[in-house]
């Protein structure tokens, strides 16, 4: 069996950014770009932000995870 990245999800309407991780899997950054209205979910390993926050903030944790994240596909329970 191969495997394959999952690297199309479908797209929230609050979609702001979307990053790709290591091995092609989605990392989106939603939310709204105002103070303190954004956070990120990574389609990959399932991880994601704690909390909301600024934009800016939140661009630069979701680029670092995707960067060092090397998972393909997350499924919910």
């Amino acid at each position: 069996m191969k495997l394959s990245p999952y690297t199309a999800p479908a797209e929230p309407d609050n979609l702001l950014i979307r990053f790709h991780n290591r091995v092609g899997a989605a990392v989106d950054v939603i939310g709204t770009p105002v103070y303190q209205g954004s956070g990120w979910r990574c389609h990959g390993c399932g991880d994601r932000s704690d909390m909301l926050d600024g934009l800016l903030f939140t661009r630069r944790k979701a680029n670092d995870h995707a960067t060092a994240c090397r998972a393909s596909l997350h499924r919910p329970r």
